[in-house]
């Protein structure tokens, strides 16, 4: 192992699908269980919606969605998608956002973390699923959503984005995005 593969950097898991409507429920503090049961440390979770932060080493990242899904499908019979990225990642995604100057609402304004960067055909058929207001944006491996009706409203609520884009995402809102880049950073 490099001495670069030793050090302990930090990272946030986003779980897709985890507590939405009554569904496929996991209490976040047996999901920090199961996170530190994986050997990952300071692990801190956000809200219920399957947002986590923790420390872990640079050799354990190519392997660890894949292991915090299993680790979840051994515990609960189902097997969610998990997303990982590093503070640098989010900090990017939020300097490259988009829409930023439209969303003048942070519960509104979404952003869906790709597990893989999409081809540019599948990036332009998401896009070209805007609606009036409701508009759509993808930049590398994420995707942007302003919503100013609330996503629930918006035609956008009703599309499956994993398929348009050929890749699973996972998605949250400006503040949930803004509240887990200060965990990272803390």
């Amino acid at each position: 192992m490099c001495e670069r593969d030793a050090v302990t950097y930090r990272v946030a898991a986003f779980v897709k699908g985890i507590n939405v409507g009554g569904n496929q429920m996991v209490e976040m503090a047996t999901l920090r269980g199961l996170l530190e049961d994986l050997g990952l440390t300071d692990v801190r979770t956000h809200l219920q919606s399957g947002n986590a932060v923790f420390g872990c080493k640079a050799a354990e990242r190519a392997s660890l969605a894949s292991r915090i899904e299993g680790a979840i499908e051994s515990k609960f019979g189902f097997r969610p998608v998990v997303v990982l990225r590093s503070v640098e990642e989010i900090e990017r995604a939020m300097a490259d956002d988009p829409l930023a100057a439209l969303a003048s609402d942070p519960a509104r304004h979404l952003v869906g973390f790709l597990r893989d960067a999409p081809a540019a055909a599948a990036s332009k058929a998401a896009e070209v699923l805007s609606v009036g207001d409701d508009l759509v944006r993808v930049v590398g491996s994420h995707l942007y959503m302003w919503c100013p009706s609330g996503i629930s409203r918006s035609p956008l609520f009703k599309v499956n984005f994993d398929k348009v884009l050929g890749t699973p995402v996972t998605t949250r809102n400006w503040n949930t995005v803004t509240k887990v880049a200060g965990l990272l950073r803390s």
